[in-house]
């Protein structure tokens, strides 16, 4: 059959000793280790599973590296393996790397100038070149029987010997093998190998056995001569994925290091073919803390367990897993994936790399607060998720009072932005927040957050102070009001000397000490705030509080803190006067923001 034809980024068929070492596929910068011309770069997944987080890795290495260089990014389907093939398998690979973010520039659905790209449909093209190298010399068709191949490794194996094969078809001539194949005889295809050579790796460097094709024992003198095609006509992986990425001009290569010990045959397939073979880049295993290597058949690891059941966000997955075994000089490891392509070099670390989940959800609220911050459909995906649990959550009855009238989104959004840093799954965000989505609080007796030595601050204080922030009209009800008021307050007199004479002007006070008596004083303030509007529990600022639930809301839950602590204003140092404090109906310290 024909050839496909080289473009023009094709390399030659073969490049001498001397020039390889300027031949432009080698070329890069030492600093950075990326090449200085656009790479090919490709993704060649199989539907036997599904994406997980160590393939999505590879995929993404393999995405920046491309982006970084201008070049292009390729996928491939190796499906050769029908037998364990999932049905859907192919179609949740493009929906989970189209979710990541990670568009490929070549492959299936967007077509390209090298295709097919998937293998079951280029079994013509790997026959073709396997008879090119049986033409050549470099390949040899055996005919050997299942039953003695059997026999022949388990005789090796039952003397302690390691496997190979005695090359017993080697020495069929080409027009005996010819006609024994024409005539329909069962037969195999081996690789006649002359050597398993060294190679560079991108990230290990010189590497490879550099071992002999051959191996003299007290038995047999065996060879590694690897099967290229099987007896069905179909190829084996190690062909099929060379002679791909050469006809498709693939320049680098990189995958996780349970591929290295192929390498060594991938490279002395390309010397049988003449051909350049692509840089080979080799990533660490992922490994949990004890060790074990994460199998992509655990369902943890599985793109739909981050998606759908614990709601990570896209970029905080593709976050995550660049940062599994590459390392940068940033300041920060908070990136989209646009800092990445920008900022990707092929700086990949050595050994296995351990996966800490733990800085998954420290990524997650990165991201939350980066989203809520810029705004944009990653946002608007936020409010809309939160919104859907929300009202699973809570009966339209129980949300009614709180909203009035508001769209369940609108209140959410406000919420969301002053929360962010909270979140993780939106379930969990819901429920850290339910005192937002509820009136029927559930607060535990008060309790001063003053320690025992420290100055009490009288209750009676506290609702004077509550009671005139409630005062802020409807139109400038707002996080900046409430700040700007509570911030305003000086409550330094709620801490004067109660045992002195009503009738004595209080002395003088100096700045210091009123400034520690106003930050005690606040300090007690917030957390009776947070007590009476959130049953003290954590979320949002206290301004964010009142501008979230609303002015009627905030007010009605103001008054009835102030009615459950009642018995505590009219008992004690709290039924005693406060000198200076602000009189509660007194907004004059509120300037402008003072209802008129």
């Amino acid at each position: 059959m024909r050839r496909p034809a080289l473009g023009l980024l094709a390399r030659p068929s073969f490049v001498c000793t001397r020039c390889r070492a300027n031949y432009s596929s080698v070329a890069r910068n030492k600093k950075t280790n990326l090449p200085d011309f656009p790479a090919r770069t490709r993704f060649a997944p199989s539907p036997t599973g599904y994406l997980h987080l160590g393939s999505l890795r590879t995929a993404l290495f393999n995405y920046l590296l491309a982006r970084k260089t201008g070049g292009q990014f390729l996928l491939r389907i190796e499906d050769t393996d029908q037998k364990r093939t999932i049905p859907g398998a192919e179609q949740r690979l493009y929906e989970d790397l189209k979710w990541a973010g990670l568009h490929w520039d070549e492959g299936p659905t967007v077509g390209g100038p090298y295709g097919p790209y998937r293998q079951s449909e280029r079994t013509a093209i790997y026959r073709s070149h396997a008879h090119d190298l049986i033409n050549g010399g470099h390949a040899y068709r055996c005919f050997c029987s299942t039953d003695r191949l059997d026999a022949f490794a388990r005789h090796r194996s039952q003397a302690g010997l390691p496997p190979g094969y005695d090359r017993k078809c080697a020495d069929i001539s080409a027009e005996e093998s010819e006609d024994r194949a024409s005539k329909g005889e069962s037969h195999i295809v081996r690789l006649k190998v002359n050597g398993y050579p060294m190679f560079n790796d991108l990230v290990y460097g010189k590497t490879g056995q550099n071992r002999s094709p051959n191996k003299l024992d007290l038995i047999d003198r065996v060879y590694d001569d690897p099967i290229l095609l099987k007896s069905d006509g179909h190829p084996t992986y190690h062909l099929a994925n060379v002679v791909d990425d050469h006809l498709m001009q693939i320049t680098h290569v990189i995958r996780g290091t349970e591929w290295m010990p192929s390498t060594p045959l991938h490279v002395a397939l390309y010397n049988a073919f003449q051909w350049t073979p692509p840089r080979f880049g080799h990533v660490p295993l992922l490994v949990d803390p004890s060790g074990q290597k994460l199998s992509k058949r655990n369902a943890d690891i599985d793109l739909t367990f981050f998606k759908d059941k614990q709601g990570i966000f896209p970029a905080t997955l593709v976050n995550f897993a660049a940062l599994l075994g590459w390392s940068h000089t940033q300041k920060s490891d908070v990136f989209s994936l646009k800092d990445l392509e920008d900022i990707f070099t092929l700086k990949i670390t050595r050994g296995n790399t351990v996966v800490a989940f733990e800085k998954l959800w420290f990524l997650q609220k990165a991201h939350a607060q980066r989203f809520a911050s810029s705004g944009g459909p990653s946002f608007d995906q936020m409010v809309t998720t939160v919104s859907q649990v929300v009202e699973t959550t809570y009966s339209p009855e129980q949300l009614a009072p709180i909203l009035q009238s508001r769209p369940i989104h609108q209140y959410v959004t406000p919420l969301l932005q002053a929360d962010a840093k909270s979140f993780t799954k939106p379930e969990d965000f819901v429920a850290r927040n339910a005192t937002f989505f509820t009136t029927a609080l559930a607060r535990p007796p008060y309790t001063p957050a003053a320690a025992a030595a420290g100055p009490v601050v009288p209750m009676t204080a506290l609702h004077t102070a509550a009671a005139a922030l409630s005062l802020v009209p409807e139109p400038h009800w707002s996080v900046e009001t409430h700040r700007f008021n509570i911030s305003s307050y000086d409550g330094s007199a709620a801490l004067a000397d109660p045992e002195a004479e009503s009738a004595t002007p209080p002395p003088p006070q100096d700045e210091k000490a009123r400034v520690a008596a106003d930050k005690a004083f606040k300090k007690e303030l917030y957390h009776y705030l947070r007590w009476a509007l959130s049953a003290s529990a954590p979320g949002p600022g206290i301004p964010e509080t009142m501008a979230i639930l609303g002015r009627d809301e905030s007010v009605r839950r103001l008054r009835e803190a102030r009615d459950l602590t009642r018995e505590f204003a009219d008992a004690g140092a709290g039924a005693q006067k406060v000198k200076g404090a602000i009189k509660e109906g007194d907004v004059s310290w509120m300037g402008s923001l003072a209802p008129r």
